[in-house]
């Protein structure tokens, strides 16, 4: 239903002053590293981003362990989470910030063994000071992320092999920890194809899922509670089908988080698509996210939808915050839309080899996306 309940959460990365090299490392100065901090962050989503938004939606925030959150900070992290009434949807380890040669995976084992020592204390965190902060909910748990931006490698060899092995030790030691906890956490990887390295273990959303099997296999780990934080993006970069993967996902029962945005070339309009390094576009109105809304729908996902994006480089504070209104808004215009369709009847030319009429309506459906989002947004302007 249009009016249930929807989950969404806010990267704590989006908002920096700026990427500095070929634009401009300023542009956004009140974002600057040295006066907004994470807690700074947590009041900004509360008082700049949560009123203009429908009172169905849930916030909660994601951090990386170590610079964004860590020991020092945490309870004043936890502190503004309660004041505000945010949540705790995702928590990761910022490996990618300290591990070159392939973090968990790694060969040298100097490497490895503090690449899971900062693993172990993103669970200790999340389950330490951090848990008060959790959605009531057992079913909005957060999740932890493991992102592969530190499994790569840029030699082809017969080491690639022990690489893997590594990280799948590696992997259920994480997951043996979590479990002795509690085991109340969902726990995703998040593949990426490439960036930071030329090659990275678990590329894609189906290596992702193979390797839970083998965990699960090789190790005893329950598989319940895990699975995939897919990025749109991610699939996007290399020409794969993101639609497919969410499918994927979804018969696996592995769908965990969803982090929706995008490459952002689907639309026609804006510019990216394959073979570009990641952009992280937020979510725009386009026929791919009225499809991937309708199976999620369909399935009765219902956890964190997350909004791991980048403001424009010439964008400013004021424009930057616009940016995630504009990408949680246009998600739920495209879930709208998808809830309108006519299903029965798109399966039935589909079956029928009506393959334009079917067209039509999905043509039709993001008109009404589009239509939805307008109503959803224009009250904001003023908010």
């Amino acid at each position: 239903m249009a009016n249930a309940q929807t989950f969404h959460s806010i990267c704590r990365w989006t908002f920096n002053a700026g990427k500095g090299g070929f634009v401009p490392a300023n542009i956004r100065p009140a974002w600057a590293a040295d006066r907004f901090d994470t807690v700074a962050f947590i009041y900004l989503v509360k008082e700049k981003i949560a009123p203009r938004l429908p009172d169905t939606i849930t916030l909660g925030v994601e951090l990386h362990y170590d610079n964004e959150i860590n020991e020092q900070n945490a309870e004043a992290v936890a502190k503004a989470l309660a004041e505000t009434g945010l949540h705790l949807a995702m928590i990761t380890p910022g490996a990618h910030i300290h591990f070159g040669y392939g973090g968990i995976c790694s060969l040298d084992p100097k490497e490895r063994a503090a690449a899971e020592e900062l693993g172990r204390r993103t669970v200790e965190l999340a389950y330490g000071p951090l848990r008060k902060v959790w959605h009531p909910d057992p079913d909005r748990a957060p999740t932890l992320v493991i992102w592969n931006g530190s499994f790569g490698y840029d030699l082809a060899t017969v080491g690639v092999r022990q690489m893997y092995r590594n990280l799948k030790e590696s992997l259920a030691r994480l997951c043996q920890l979590e479990q002795e906890k509690g085991g109340l956490m969902y726990i995703g990887i998040e593949p990426k194809p490439n960036e930071g390295h030329p090659a990275m273990l678990l590329p894609t959303v189906a290596s992702a899922l193979l390797i839970w099997r083998q965990l699960a296999d090789e190790y005893g780990i329950d598989r319940s509670k895990k699975g995939v934080n897919m990025e749109i993006g991610h699939s996007e970069m290399i020409g794969l089908d993101a639609v497919y993967d969410v499918v994927e996902q979804l018969e696996e029962r592995a769908m965990v988080h969803f982090h929706l945005n995008s490459q952002g070339y689907n639309d026609g309009i804006i510019l990216g698509g394959p073979g570009r390094y990641d952009i992280d576009h937020g979510t725009r109105v386009n026929g791919m996210n009225i499809a991937l809304a309708g199976l999620l729908e369909q399935d009765g996902y219902n956890r964190w939808l997350g909004h791991d994006m980048q403001p424009r480089p010439y964008d400013n504070e004021e424009q930057a915050i616009d940016r995630v209104v504009r990408s949680i808004l246009s998600w739920e215009a495209c879930r709208r839309a998808a809830q309108q369709l006519d299903v029965s009847e798109l399966l039935a030319l589909l079956a029928r080899r009506e393959t334009a009429r079917a067209e039509d309506l999905m043509r039709a459906a993001l008109v009404e996306a589009q239509r939805q989002f307008d109503a959803l947004y224009e009250p904001t302007v003023s908010a």
